[in-house]
């Protein structure tokens, strides 16, 4: 049963499952960009989190209910409430009470060798490269954006809780859930993720007790988890602030490891555009995890405490940055395997789009020098990017050119319709404006006239002299930017974009121009043909040629549209995560390659009925188990 027929099962289901999002569709683009606008310009003014403070917020534990637990599995998931393929296909993986994973190759890394005297069966690899076998987190961390592409009641229901309440309708031992919100999830102000997850509502068996957008974990083995909201990357609140300074900081002792999960990858964004971006939590780690305030003198005073795993997702693929420690050898390359190493790691592959990851930098000094912080760390720390990501560099090219590529199955107006539908309309219009302009060129009243009497011949000069228009004001607009004195940079990306469409509309003019209309033809019979011919090559040509241009891009929002656009469902993932007795931590980047399209409808005891997938897809390690020592 695919996901178009269990949507006529919606009353039983209790939601509706959803396709995946086409982001260049027009009305979605056009939706999500008022949605955006308004909640940045907004977001100030009605900032929810300042309301949060009148809110009980306590310290959480897990696993529930037992103080002296020695181990624990952590699940980590994020941009998970897509189509409902994709994001139920990841659920039911979580949900599932064991995974069975091939062993990866043991090479001597850091995990065979700190690892190697526990026995298979308890997440370790066996003798002889045995499967690894995985447990079921009794944590769920939602790592932000769980609902797409704007959070409301009914989105979160369909695209989120639905999947997941079907995926785990009840557990013996049910797993704690904590989410902390994306952009995504701030589009509507926050009203429907607080409704969702700060109400002690449980979904499915998972239950929710974080009563406010952030949260505190104590784990076993001193280990802790934070959720941080950052408010679309702006900055922490005072009442949040004061919160881990409580429930966090205040409690930390020499030697404690913390496990840090934000929204976004701010880390990386600060080699990409906006060398700030990583101020905010750089200033946590150094003001709330590395030091407190003693009480009794007001000294700011050392925790010894460190931040060993920053996790995140927002960007739609598995990617880790690796601490560079003194006396590695120089150069860019990945470093060895250390379990001293901080690590940074995004995850966003819970149901979303997969995203690039052939243009990640390959080292990233934090804070980076330009930043505008009073108290940083200098010099600043490096991260080297590892060569373990998800999709790799040479696929990820590869995937990303299917965008331009008729054949890939991906190709921009296959997969966004609307796109297509809208530049048929925009090209029916600068047809009927090329058509007036040919006609007073040509001296005729009546454009049906020039495009009937004109030949080819007659078209070329116009066309050229079209073109020669618009290039020679690309020529005016480079010059008045070196007048003004600003950076003498070629045309701009939109401006090409426009020049590349005006062409296409006139191959539609030239077209016409060359059909013999039969002389008994109406001349309104003839606009319209004329009409529908500049639609055709409109959507075709016009989509392509938009295509093309999106792909010639090499930074910035329109090279995010190359992997957008072609909104993949497959090559999905999630982390999951181990503390040992004696506190290692073992990091485990799980991926499947395939999405489940093929469900079968279970009734349950009580009646009701829930989406089964009729064959999970085979789960794999996209790199080997990553182990961190929880003292620096």
């Amino acid at each position: 049963m695919k996901t178009r027929e269990l949507r006529g099962h919606a009353g039983e289901l209790g939601f509706t499952p959803q396709d995946q999002v086409r982001w260049l569709a027009p009305r979605e683009l056009a939706r999500t960009a008022v949605k955006a606008v308004l909640a940045t310009v907004f977001a100030g003014y009605s900032d929810k989190r300042e309301f949060q403070k009148v809110l009980e917020a306590d310290l959480l534990r897990a696993p529930l209910g037992r103080p002296d637990a020695r181990e624990i599995w952590i699940d980590f998931v994020a941009d998970l409430g897509d189509g409902f393929d994709a994001t139920a296909t990841v659920a039911f993986t979580l949900a599932a009470e064991e995974l069975t994973v091939a062993a990866p190759p043991t090479d001597g890394d850091a995990s065979t060798e700190r690892d190697g005297s526990r026995a298979a069966g308890d997440g370790a690899p066996g003798p002889g490269g045995a499967p690894l076998r995985l447990v079921r987190g009794s944590l769920l961390v939602l790592g932000g954006d769980e609902v797409y592409p704007a959070a409301s009641a009914a989105g979160y229901e369909d695209r989120m809780k639905g999947p997941y309440r079907a995926a785990l309708p009840e557990a013996a031992d049910p797993p704690l859930m904590v989410a902390l919100p994306g952009n995504h999830d701030w589009y509507d102000g926050l009203t429907a993720f607080l409704r969702m997850f700060t109400q002690a509502r449980s979904i499915g068996a998972w239950r929710t007790l974080q009563t406010r957008s952030y949260f505190c974990v104590r784990l076993p083995e001193r280990w802790w988890l934070v959720g941080l909201d950052s408010q679309l990357g702006s900055y922490f609140d005072d009442p949040q602030l004061r919160y881990f300074e409580e429930h966090l900081s205040a409690n930390l002792r020499e030697g404690d490891g913390v496990i840090v999960c934000s929204a976004e990858p701010t880390w990386v964004k600060s080699a990409d555009r906006n060398v700030d971006a990583f101020n905010a939590l750089h200033w946590f780690d150094r003001n709330i995890v590395r030091t407190r305030v003693d009480p009794r003198t007001g000294q700011r005073v050392p925790t010894h405490a460190s931040v060993r795993l920053w996790l995140t997702g927002d960007r739609h693929h598995y990617a880790r940055y690796a601490e560079r420690l003194p006396g590695d050898p120089p150069g860019a390359g990945p470093p060895p395997p250390d379990p001293r190493r901080r690590q940074m790691v995004t995850c966003g592959l819970g149901g979303a789009f997969l995203a690039a990851t052939h243009r990640l930098p390959a080292v990233l000094p934090l804070p980076p020098r330009g930043a505008r912080l009073r108290d940083k760390d200098d010099p600043p720390v490096e991260f080297a990017r590892m060569s373990g990501t998800y999709p790799d560099m040479a696929e990820s090219r590869r995937l990303a050119r299917g965008i331009a590529v008729p054949w890939s199955g991906r190709w921009l107006p296959w997969r966004n319709l609307g796109f297509a539908k809208l530049t048929a309309g925009v090209h029916a219009v600068l047809f009927l404006l090329m058509s007036f302009l040919f006609a007073l060129a040509k001296g005729v009243l009546r454009p049906v006239d020039a495009v009937r009497r004109a030949g080819l011949g007659d078209f070329w000069g116009f066309g050229a002299v079209c073109l020669g228009v618009a290039g020679g004001l690309l020529v005016l607009g480079f010059l008045g930017r070196l007048l003004r004195g600003r950076r003498a940079t070629p045309p701009s990306g939109p401006a090409i974009a426009v020049l590349a469409q005006v062409a296409v509309a006139l191959v539609a003019l030239a077209v016409t121009v060359a059909i013999p209309f039969p002389a008994g033809w109406d001349g309104w019979l003839v606009l319209f043909a004329c009409l529908g011919v500049a639609a055709v090559l409109g959507a075709v040509l016009g989509s392509g040629v938009f295509a093309l241009w999106v792909l010639s891009a090499t930074g910035g929002e329109v090279a995010g549209w190359q992997m957008s656009g072609q909104s993949i469902e497959d090559r999905k993932g999630l982390l999951r995560l181990r503390i040992a007795p004696g506190g290692d931590l073992t990091l485990y980047p799980l991926v499947l390659d395939t999405v489940c399209r093929d469900w079968e409808l279970r009734e349950e005891a009580n009646g009701a009925k829930r989406p089964v997938p009729a064959a999970l897809p085979p789960v794999r390690l996209v790199e080997d188990p990553v182990v961190i020592s929880r003292e620096a």
